[in-house]
This record gives C-alpha cells, structure tokens and sequence, in this order.
C-alpha cells in the first residue's frame, strides 16, 4: 500500500493498487467507484510527460502505482486472474499500463517483464525456448507501439543505444522476460542491459521535450530482491547502481525547476554488527584496531553485516566462518532467524530532496506525505483541473 499512497496521496490497505480503502481485497465488485487518481495521471491530463524506469518488472507494486487500478497487486498478467475475476470486469496490470487512457500515455516505460505483455504462444526474442504468459494471444507490445506516432520498442542493450529521444516521442524497453539482472551480474546478459543511469539519462531525454514538464520515477527494485534472498553483495551493487542514476538525475536537470526526492517504501533487517576497524571491507569479518578477528561468545568470528532474519539463518550453531570468502558475490549473510526469504525492517527510512520546496521534507512524515509535497511544488493536481 506504500507506493500508491506515494503517489495518490491516499492510504489503503495492502496488496492492492490504485485504489481506496473501501475495497475488499481480491474482490472485482468492491473496487467499482473506488479508484484513486495517481500523479502521473493528473500530469497527463494536465498536458505533462511522464514515465517510469525500474530494474524489476514494470507491473509490480511499485511501477504499477504509478498507472494501475486493481484489488490485488499480483494480477499483473490476465493469466494471473481467475475466469471469475475477469468475468467481474477486472483487468491485469499489464494491459492497463498499455491501455492507460490517460494524455497520450506513458512516454517512457523501462525495465523487464517481457513475460506479462506476450502471448503464451509466443517465444521470447532472447530466450526462444521460453514464451510469454498471456492467455488472450495478445502481443501487448506490439500494441503499445502501434498506438503511437514517434514510437519504439526495444529488448536489448543495442536497441536502447540506437533509440534516439530527438525522433521518439514513446519509448518501451523491456530487457528481460522478468526482472533485469543484478547490477553484479548484468554483464552476463548476452543480449546486453543498460545499466539504470543510462536508462535515467535517456528517459530524461524524451521527457524534457516537453516544455510543459515531466514527472518520472525510477526505482532500484533490485535492491529490495537481494535483500530479501540475504545476499549484502548483489544488494550493495544495486544500490551504487542507484546512486549513480540519481546522479545523472541531478546532471540532466536543473534544480531551480526540477524536484528530485530520493526514498524508499520500507527498510529491511540488515545490520552492521560490531567495531570493525577503520578500512574493514563491508562484506567482510569484522576485525578489530589490534588487527585481530572479532569474536562472538561462541568462539567464531562474525561479518560486518548481517541480517536478523533469512536464509542465512540455521537450526542449530551456527558455521564458523573462519577462512570463508564473506566477500564472494554469492555469499549469503548470516540471520538470526532462519527463514525462506529475509523480511522488511520497522525502520523510518529517509527522505532526500533538491529543488522547489525541497524543504517541505523535514522531520519524521507519513509516506502519503510525499505526494502532497509533489502536488503543491509542481500545481498538477490544480492544471489538470484547467485541462
């Protein structure tokens, strides 16, 4: 429920999108009458450009916030619903995000999920021996790109570099049938991956054509994935992925006229443990001033890191991690808990902010806070009402 509170300014209860309180989860008939209006689709209406740029699939919760309307969040493809459901007039994310009546339409949308918008009969362009998941044959694609003037789609690293912004006025990349790759990992990707900085750069290109402005979102969806498997490695790279596309943010914009807010929707387990000397690496054995590895009560040496719950948990005592490469790319931190997958954390998490009424952000606010900060900087909600 965080993501679309951010960006309609309304509570709700969880696993849902797009819509209020009032609805019922899973339940078609309860969501009639109660959508909620997103920011990026006043924008549209008030003549705005928009887009999204994420390193997961473009219709989980936190993409799909910005565009979707349904009573459970995991509908992203028409073979994820019930006959039932759709019987009831429910409609999966995907479709929605390329039928999204709004303007003229998302201007840009990057990231993975080629898996929700291709027919089951269909092979993927870069994995032939696997297809799409839709059930209704349609090619959603295909669709979104003949809808526009001025539009492409592109599925791997060589079609990103030759899409020029100053011919398109549509872009959609999807670089994986799922979600992108690590950023450790991204150089794997036979067909290629741009890295989210780039994907930032160019959307930024097609959307500052518009004099009358843009809202954008980019999400970093892959460090939450790492921490939930326990893996600090993956997640720490993906966050300096990050960094780095909030840097070509505040590059290609100008901070007089631009509002860049940079948060998160939930923190997780993830502690530094310890008095690690000054230099330990991160991913490393805690080792003291004297030089010497620190030691818990039970003998053995302990990581920087660790989380309080996930898959590096064990019944039992735990391994000695003497002469064990912590540092390893695949190495999964040591939990208290032993669990499937790691859990999100009951930290406040921060809110950074340049440009108009940055300094609206001050001292602890509610997540909903934040599209009331957007509404009042950038007039949207007021200029859709003109339009």
């Amino acid at each position: 429920a965080l993501p679309i509170s951010m960006t309609s300014g309304v509570k709700t209860i969880n696993d849902v999108l797009g819509v209020n309180q009032k609805v019922r989860l899973k339940d078609c008939a309860s969501a009639k009458g109660n959508s909620v209006l997103t920011i990026f689709e006043m924008a549209e209406m008030a003549g705005l450009s928009t887009g999204i740029v994420t390193t997961t699939r473009v219709t989980p919760a936190t993409p799909a916030a910005a565009y979707a309307h349904t009573p459970f969040r995991d509908w992203e493809a028409d073979s994820d619903m019930t006959a039932k459901d759709r019987a009831e007039g429910c409609t999966d994310i995907a479709s929605q995000l390329v039928s999204w009546p709004y303007g003229d339409g998302f201007e840009v949308i990057m990231g993975g999920g080629r898996e929700k918008m291709l027919p089951s009969g269909m092979a993927d362009p870069e994995y032939p021996g696997m297809k799409g998941e839709r059930a209704d044959g349609r090619d959603l694609t295909a669709e979104w790109k003949r809808r526009y003037n001025n539009a492409d789609y592109v599925w791997d690293k060589s079609g990103f570099d030759r899409a020029d912004p100053a011919k398109l006025d549509h872009l959609m990349a999807l670089f994986e049938r799922s979600d992108m790759h690590y950023e450790a990992d991204r150089a794997s990707d036979k067909s290629g991956e741009p890295p989210l900085a780039e994907m930032t750069a160019k959307a930024i290109a097609v959307l500052k054509k518009n004099n009358q402005g843009f809202v954008l979102m980019v999400e970093g969806g892959r460090i939450d994935m790492a921490h939930h498997a326990g893996n600090a490695a993956r997640s720490l790279e993906d966050a300096l992925a990050f960094d780095d596309a909030i840097a070509a943010a505040l590059r290609l914009t100008d901070s007089k006229d631009t509002l860049v807010i940079v948060t998160a929707d939930h923190a997780h387990t993830l502690g530094i443990q310890g008095y690690p000397k000054r230099d330990n690496p991160i991913l490393g054995l805690v080792t003291g001033v004297d030089g010497k590895l620190a030691l818990a009560r039970d003998g053995k040496p302990y990581t920087v890191l660790s989380y309080a719950n996930g898959p590096g948990g064990v019944l039992g005592a735990r391994a000695d991690l003497t002469g064990v490469d912590t540092k390893a790319l695949d190495f999964k931190q040591q939990s208290l808990l032993p669990m499937g997958a790691e859990t999100h954390g009951g930290d406040d998490v921060a809110i950074f902010a340049g440009g108009p009424f940055a300094h609206l952000f001050s001292g602890a606010v509610d997540e909903n806070y934040i599209y009331h900060v957007i509404a009042h900087a950038s007039a949207i909600p007021a200029r859709a009402r003109m339009n």
